[in-house]
């Protein structure tokens, strides 16, 4: 087994929660090389890596054929295009890009220096989106009518990074959250028809959208997406009503809080929520209207990164490809233009 030598672009809290801890236990990758311009927090933990101060030094080391982007999402476009023009395989972070124009030339790129280019939606791997999208699959609450779904956080204190902050193009809780939800809502359902967007700054002295209420609309059933950082009591995060039933689920995914208390993704117990979180469905089922809480799926962010192995070394379809990230940034760009205009955006799909 030829194992993948891969790079991350930087080590702040993307690089040390989401992926570093994946590729270093993960027995098919090596975590070989780390950007870090000043603090040598990554070599610290991962004493055996290379520590890059820029990203040309780091794009020349030929033993690297992933490189992770995972830095600030202004600079994504820039970074991933220098990493496609050193023929080296990518994944970028949430969100793809700014811009779909963005998007469609590094798309084009990817594709004219043969490497594979995927973008990190690890949220499709929540144990409660998984659980909602077998709900769904197996049709138990027949022809939808209304969903609605929320990634809210209890946050009134602006962000120490300043980067964050900064009204500049990606920047703002549509890019940051939003775009985990609305491809949630492509996984499930695929491109809305059109989209209706409102947003505000709440926290004091804000200069980004820190709430945004996003409707997608489709032939048989409205999809909202909303997020909010004054949520001191969690909603559900995923409500979804048919003509034969609903199902309520809990955003309760374990995944992100053990990750930051310093457990190992290889944990027999990796991604299982507790009981008490599981969903409610409510349904009439082959005549026997039921009221249940069932099963939650587990979590797994680690299957995204086997995917991306079997993408590279087996030539099998990648888990989020470019084209996903590209309609995810199309929707976003509708509901931008939907807020300033003040109505409905047609997409033309």
């Amino acid at each position: 087994m030829q194992t993948i030598q891969t790079a991350l672009c930087s080590f702040g809290m993307s690089g040390m929660l989401f992926h570093a801890p994946f590729i270093d236990v993960h027995p098919k990758f090596q975590l070989k090389a780390v950007l870090e311009r000043t603090n040598r927090i990554a070599h610290k933990k991962y004493p055996e890596i290379q520590s890059y101060s820029n990203l040309d030094e780091l794009l020349a080391d030929d033993d690297l054929e992933l490189v992770i982007v995972n830095t600030p999402n202004i600079t994504h476009f820039e970074y991933a295009k220098k990493v496609i023009q050193a023929g080296k395989h990518l994944v970028v972070e949430k969100p793809f890009t700014a811009t779909v124009h963005e998007a469609e030339e590094l798309i084009a790129l990817a594709d004219k220096y043969g490497v594979k280019l995927s973008v990190y939606h690890n949220r499709r791997y929540d144990s409660g989106f998984r659980t909602a999208k077998k709900v769904l699959e197996k049709s138990l609450l027949g022809e939808l009518v209304d969903v609605e779904m929320h990634f809210d956080r209890y946050v009134p204190e602006l962000s120490y990074k300043v980067h964050k902050e900064t009204p500049t193009p990606a920047v703002g809780n549509l890019y940051d959250l939003g775009s985990h939800l609305i491809d949630q809502s492509l996984v499930l359902f695929g491109m809305p028809h059109s989209v209706y967007a409102d947003f505000a700054s709440h926290r004091p002295n804000s200069k980004v959208i820190d709430y945004f209420d996003v409707k997608l609309f489709y032939e048989s059933h409205k999809v909202t997406l909303k997020s909010s950082y004054f949520v001191r009591e969690p909603l559900p995060g995923n409500i979804f009503h048919g003509k034969k039933g609903s199902f309520i689920k809990s955003n309760a995914d374990v995944q992100e809080k053990d990750l930051q208390s310093g457990k190992i993704p290889s944990s027999p117990d990796w991604g299982i929520e507790p009981e008490n979180e599981r969903g409610l469905l409510h349904a009439e089922i082959n005549g026997k209207v039921i009221k249940e809480y069932i099963p939650t799926e587990r979590g797994d962010y680690m299957r995204y990164y086997d995917q991306i192995y079997n993408s590279i070394r087996e030539g099998m379809d990648l888990p989020v490809t470019g084209l996903d990230g590209l309609k995810v940034i199309k929707v976003i760009e509708a509901a931008i233009k939907s807020n300033t205009e003040r109505k409905v955006i047609d997409l033309k799909i």
